[in-house]
């Protein structure tokens, strides 16, 4: 049997805090890295998690003509631990540009189809403390994440949610490359490098061959600061939202008057800005200095009418309301399963593939469903209805069901609050529970 010697107990103490009970998909690349977990993985399922299901899974990205044959190595390490193992290829034609990026896309998504397929919530990756000093020295050097209140400096959270329903966990973001190579070596166990992680025409190569010792560490000193400082601006937030956020109507929001002059204008900031993310169906924050300018505007009465990150915002007597605005609406298309329509709405068959169904925006076709508050103006409600989605033809077994849109593809972990209070707000699908009790805990303070 392949075995990593280690310290007692040390990697029962990593994996211990993981709720295995629904099992789990590792993700292995064939790297030192994720040939470690795999194989630290196995030797915890088999002493403390017999009854638990681990499944691997490769993605062969198809970049290199090595690539295959690599995929089928990791298969056969995977038979001698005796796990059963996955190979998922990116297919189509691949981007001229940005290619690590659209790579981690495809991955996501492909190990996503697997860990559906085999009825788990739950994927794990072996990113290491090494990968997270390099995430956030990118982000160091780039200097939008210094202005956006540094909260991609945080680096990668412990666990996020993908697609809404697969937890992405990095169990090995405490622990260091060098010393899982060396238990691979000491065991016997081989790795494959990829070369383009020594392709200094990309940026992490470049961060990597610089970052030394000093430079490691004061990266991760900015990661955990970060780190905390986003979970508490996330649990200030959604206090906000759900303080003065509330849903009069279907693609309709209002906000209390006092929101706009709240004393803590970091919070209310960002609670504006995940609102006009969601309102708008957009995958990216609006920008924090021009929602500033518009909260001061707000509180001081001096807006009443403005449009932002596909918002428009409506300040009344009875409340600040947000709507999608009518502009840049998608066109008739023919819908497909799991489309997420105008960044807002997740299309889902129900009986398979149809492709008879086509959504469009409601325009004049969906009216109010039953009396308004005297405060809330018809016409907000009937223009809020016009930008929804319709399927025709109608009486399809089509599911149609709100998003909460910065978060739609990706929830870090460290915004799980502000995520729960939001989905509740647009009547979105709840966050699955977090695997990792520390999150978890962090998702249910302030909830009554």
């Amino acid at each position: 049997m392949l075995t990593l010697e280690a310290e007692p107990d040390h990697d029962a103490r990593v994996f211990s805090d993981i709720d295995f009970s629904g099992g789990a998909v590792v993700a292995i690349s064939g790297g030192s890295d994720s040939t470690a977990l795999l194989v630290l993985l196995n030797e915890f399922f088999r002493a403390h998690r017999p009854d638990a299901k681990l499944v691997a899974a490769t993605v062969d990205h198809a970049l290199r003509p090595a690539s295959h044959d690599e995929a089928l190595n990791v298969g056969s390490l995977c038979a001698r631990l005796g796990t059963r193992h996955h190979i998922r290829v990116w297919e189509g034609t691949k981007p001229l540009g940005g290619v690590p990026a659209a790579a981690r896309e495809a991955r996501y998504r492909l190990l996503a189809d697997v860990a559906r397929a085999e009825g788990i919530g739950m994927v794990l990756t072996g990113h290491t403390a090494d990968d997270q000093a390099e995430t956030v020295t990118m982000r160091l050097d780039r200097s939008a994440a210094m202005v956006d209140e540094g909260r991609g400096l945080a680096g990668m959270a412990p666990a996020t949610l993908f697609d809404g329903d697969i937890w992405i966990v990095r169990p090995l973001l405490g622990m260091r490359r060098e010393a899982l190579r060396d238990r691979l070596r000491t065991a016997g166990i081989g790795w494959i490098d990829d070369p383009t992680n020594e392709d200094r025409a990309y940026e992490r190569p470049r961060i990597r061959s610089a970052l030394d010792e000093q430079g490691f560490s004061s990266a991760m000193r900015v990661a955990a600061k970060a780190a905390g400082k986003r979970r508490d601006l996330d649990a200030r937030t959604a206090a906000l939202i759900g303080q003065f956020a509330s849903r009069p109507a279907t693609g309709l929001i209002r906000l209390d008057r006092a929101f706009a002059d709240h004393r803590d204008r970091e919070a209310a900031t960002h609670a504006l800005r995940l609102l006009l993310a969601t309102t708008g169906g957009l995958a990216v924050l609006p920008d924090m200095e021009r929602t500033g300018s518009l909260l001061d505007a707000l509180a001081t009465g001096a807006l009443q009418r403005a449009t932002l990150a596909r918002v428009l915002v409506d300040a009344r007597r009875g409340g600040i309301f947000l709507l999608r605005e009518a502009r840049g609406l998608p066109h008739p298309m023919q819908a497909t399963d799991s489309l997420i329509w105008d960044g807002r709405y997740r299309i889902a068959f129900q009986n398979g593939n149809d492709t008879g169904i086509v959504i469009a925006p409601s325009g004049n076709r969906s009216r109010p469903a039953g009396a308004l508050p005297p405060d809330v103006p018809e016409s907000l409600v009937r223009a809020a209805l016009a930008a929804t989605p319709f399927v025709t033809p109608p009486g399809k077994n089509v599911a149609v069901a709100p998003v909460v849109s910065p978060f739609a593809r990706f929830l870090p972990g460290f915004d799980l609050q502000s995520a729960r209070v939001l989905a509740q707000l647009v009547d979105a699908a709840p966050v699955p529970a977090p695997p990792l009790p520390a999150i978890r805990k962090h998702g249910e303070m302030g909830r009554s």
